[in-house]
Order: C-alpha cells, then structure tokens, then sequence
C-alpha cells in the first residue's frame, strides 16, 4: 500500500461563478481553511467506487471490476478483500443499522449482505422477472427497512427481517441512481436519465416526482442534509442543485471550471457539500452559507472518483481510473 499526502489551502474567496436563479453572492469575509488530502493505492480492489464508513476507523469499497468488496484502514494500510461471488460487479455499499455492509450488487443481480465480523457473504436475489435491474444505491429506512435503485428503471425494499423482497417499475422508465434518507425520514432518489428528483413513500412505495428547475439537468445523486435539503449532483448541467423538502424550493449552483460534470454529492456532519467533477478530475467543496467553492484535482489521470462517504473532519471517495482510495481531512484551526 502506498500513501502520499498533501496539505493544501483552501480559499473560501472562489465563489459560486453562477448562481442560477437568483444573484451571485461573493463571500463576505475570505477565510483559509487547510485541508490535507492522502491517496492510498489499493491495487487489489479493480475499479474501486463507491465507498461508506464502516464505523470503527476501516472503510468499505466496492471493486466493481473484479467482484469484491474491500476494508481498509488508513492506520495500518491493511486492507481485507472479500469475494462476492462468480460474476459479482458491486456498485453501491452502505453500512446497515446491524453494523454490516450492505451491497447494491449488480453482476448478481442481488443485494448482498457482508457481516462486518466475520465477512461472511449472504446475497438475496430480486425476484424472477427482475433480471437485469442494473442495481445501484441503497439507503436504510427508520425502520430498518433497505430501499434500493436499479438503473434499468425499477426501485425496491427489501426487508432483512422477514427477507421479504419487493420491486416496482420507476415512473417514467429508466433512470433511478441516487437515493437518501433525509432527517424527518424521507427516502427520495435521483433519475439520470428521467432528469428527476423523487419522494417515495415508504408506507405504500407510491412514488411523487418532483421536477428541478434546469431542464435535462442528469440528476445523478442525491444526499440529504441536516436541514432537510435534498442536494442534488447534476451530471448534464454541471449544477449542484438543493431542493428544500419543507417548503419545496429549489437553489441551483454551477460548479466552477469549464464544462463540469458533477458525479456524486455527499454532504458531511457539518453540512458541507463535497461533489466529483469529472470534467475537472477533481474532488469540489461547497460551503452552502458562504457559497464558495474549492477544488482538488487529483494529482493523477482519470481519477473518476465515485460516490463519496465519510465521518467527522473526513472526507473519502474512490478512484475507480486509479485503483486508489482519496481522503480529504480538514485541519483544525489551532
């Protein structure tokens, strides 16, 4: 395992160049703020992705390329490989309310559930006449109920209890991606290719679309807030949209850079919104008060980071062009 470090300034003065649909604000004050990014090569994880906690200082990867899910800890660069399974090609991992990572796992055409002790693999298959879902992202209710995407235009629950496992067709056909949980207990998903946001209720799966403000935006991602906002990565538009669920109201921001492709949007414990940009090869963050941005490139091609997690003062992503795991730290101020 190699790890290279760097600690970089981070100028809260680059502020939003466009702020769509109402006026651009430049931050009142410029304060600096460091952030210290490490990259860790992780050669036995092909195509390393989406990425989650595992909550005790290890983080899960999906290796979408050679069907594995990996641990790893950034303290002694140890890193455990679990096989999924013949043809596994896991996109999404969540860690579940038991402890355990919880796999969108699309080469099976399964949900698959790996014991955080033991890593002992149990995969639930959706239900006959439900091949080829193209599973994606999952999201654990209130109750301990798993929703999850299949990009091939369905949504699903599967309950670990009763292993009882449910799937309807998406409005509006293909699309589901991104899906979170917000604090009032909404789960709502994001439609690339349906360019939509979207509210299920999780009592009756009936699903409420709720369009954004910018026409084939690509809604890609979605991640809630402390607040109750849905904030949205929009891959067509290059926008980082926020949809207010309490009082229905939309604010849209373009990522700086030319031409950006906003991935994944993930928003920490402080509310701050961390986005990838494909365009720009680079991980974005996003102060919602100041309206600021600051960019990391990677300091490699093609890094193509995926869905990002993280815990307090970390910020983590995949890149799955590199075969390496990314962390963004922000220092404390003395």
């Amino acid at each position: 395992m190699l790890r290279r470090s760097f600690l970089q300034l981070g100028l809260t003065g680059l502020a939003a160049p466009a702020l769509i649909g109402r006026t651009a604000a430049i931050a009142a004050e410029t304060t600096e703020t460091k952030f210290a990014v490490s990259y860790f090569d992780i050669p036995a994880i092909k195509g390393a992705r989406d990425v989650t906690d595992a909550g005790d200082g290890t983080i899960w990867v999906c290796g979408q390329r050679n069907g594995t899910l990996g641990r790893f800890d950034p303290r002694s660069g140890q890193l455990k490989v679990v096989e999924l399974g013949r043809g596994a090609a896991p996109h999404g991992v969540i860690r579940g309310p038991d402890g355990a990572a919880w796999v969108t796992e699309g080469g099976q055409n399964a949900i698959a559930r790996v014991d955080d002790k033991t890593h002992e693999v149990e995969l639930f298959k959706l239900p006959e006449g439900r091949a080829r879902a193209n599973l994606n992202t999952g999201v654990f209710d209130t109750n301990g109920i798993l929703w999850f995407t299949g990009q091939n235009g369905i949504i699903g629950r599967f309950d670990p209890r009763t292993r009882k496992m449910e799937v309807w067709d998406a409005p509006r056909g293909a699309g589901a991606y991104g899906i979170t949980l917000t604090p009032s207990g909404e789960v709502w998903y994001a439609s690339l290719a349906g360019n939509h946001i979207a509210r299920i209720d999780t009592g009756t799966a009936q699903v409420t679309v709720v369009e954004p403000p910018t026409p084939g935006q690509g809604a890609r991602r979605v991640w809630s807030d402390s607040k109750n906002r849905v904030w949205v990565s929009e891959w067509n538009s290059g926008n980082v949209s926020a949809y207010d669920t309490l009082s229905k109201s939309w604010k849209t921001w373009k990522l700086p850079g030319d031409k950006p492709r906003a991935y994944s949007v993930y928003v920490d414990d402080a509310d701050k919104v961390w986005l990838t940009d494909f365009s720009a090869n680079a991980i974005v963050h996003f102060d919602p008060v100041t309206e600021a941005f600051n960019s990391f490139p990677s300091d490699k091609a093609g890094a193509n980071v995926r869905q990002m997690d993280g815990r307090s003062g970390e910020a983590w992503g995949g890149e799955s062009g590199n075969d390496r795991l990314v962390r963004i730290q922000t220092v404390k101020q003395a």
